[in-house]
């Protein structure tokens, strides 16, 4: 689905309550649930999801350029912070919900427009009934290492 075609918005509760977290971020990618407001902003899409795997594209823009000339780090650590979030979703039982405890991302190399469009890939490294823990890479279309980043999730009831 193109960025042109994405629907935006915020899901009601009700809604998040009536699916897995699997199934959420699977409708969410099949365009059947509005995609977050964020990813229209730093144009990011979710592409690809299984269970313990999320996978967003996004295509930096000048818009998200620093004072310095390359792309601002938070555009890098938002994707990264989505796709190994969302993957902590995909493990997520009917009722419950996460929230990012902690985040760390390490930059590898700038990026600038010339780096082309990326993919942000988060893994699931363990999935409890309290935590979670995954792990994301930022790369281009070569599969050139941009950014990694490791989260901790906490899982609780809606």
């Amino acid at each position: 689905m193109k960025q042109s075609e994405v629907q935006f918005g915020v899901v009601d509760v009700d809604t998040l309550k009536s699916m897995s977290g699997l199934e959420f971020i699977e409708a969410m990618r099949d365009g059947r649930i509005p995609a977050p407001p964020i990813a229209g902003t730093l144009c990011f899409s979710l592409t690809g999801a299984r269970a313990g795997e999320v996978r967003f594209d996004g295509t930096p823009l000048k818009g998200h350029y620093n004072p310095i000339g390359s792309v601002h780090g938070g555009w890098a650590a938002t994707l990264l912070d989505s796709c190994m979030g969302c993957a902590v979703q995909t493990m997520v039982p009917m009722g419950s919900t996460y929230t990012t405890l902690e985040l760390s991302v390490n930059f590898v190399r700038a990026i600038t427009l010339a780096s082309g469009p990326m993919q942000a890939i988060g893994h699931v490294l363990h999935s409890g009934r309290r935590s979670a823990t995954a792990e994301g890479r930022l790369v281009d279309g070569k599969g050139t290492l941009y950014a990694h980043g490791t989260t901790t999730c906490m899982i609780m009831p809606l």
